[in-house]
């Protein structure tokens, strides 16, 4: 598979697997679904990044998809409300069209970032990534740990609130 054909598989499978877990207005919240995303980043990480940055502008580039993941990751964990449930008591949350747009809007720019590298504007890209000494690898690295990065904020939002809503009662929590 080659690499554009690839980023755009695990762009659109992250964004299946994010909607259908959270996507709704009662979904339950317990340990497997807050720990699937950081074993996903366990297994996508060793697996396709490979040759990692570690100096220069390669590694300025890796580091800001990781800034940027989480930045993408707390817009949408801002739209993402969690409270008890009147049924079970239990931590659930509830998700509308603002979280689906956030992550809809993130992976859709990712995937369009990387099929116009290799269509679009791949002339423009490689004079850019030749002159700053960015090998491929760091820039496929930097969309990847974006998307990681996007990830795990989202469990670490879930986590918050769950904690929050078992710990202090059904007034807290991200919101309520």
């Amino acid at each position: 598979m080659n690499p554009t054909t690839q980023a755009l598989v695990i762009n659109a499978a992250v964004l299946v697997a994010v909607l259908e877990a959270d996507l709704g207005p009662h979904r339950r919240i317990g340990p497997f679904r807050i720990l699937r995303p950081v074993l996903a980043a366990g297994a996508i990480v060793p697996l396709f990044v490979k040759n990692p940055a570690v100096s220069g502008t390669g590694l300025a580039l890796e580091i800001g998809g990781v800034v940027a993941g989480l930045l993408c990751g707390a817009l949408a964990a801002a739209t993402l409300r969690i409270h008890r449930s009147p049924r079970t008591g239990r931590p659930v949350s509830r998700t509308g069209w603002a979280y689906a747009a956030v992550w809809t809007g993130v992976i859709g720019a990712r995937a369009a970032f990387s099929y116009g590298s290799t269509h679009w504007f791949a002339g423009p890209l490689g004079s850019w990534m030749q002159e700053h000494q960015v090998s491929g690898d760091a820039l496929t690295d930097a969309l990847l740990l974006m998307a990681v990065a996007m990830m795990l904020t989202r469990s670490a939002a879930l986590a918050v609130g769950y904690r929050g809503v078992m710990t202090t009662g059904p007034r807290s929590g991200l919101a309520s």
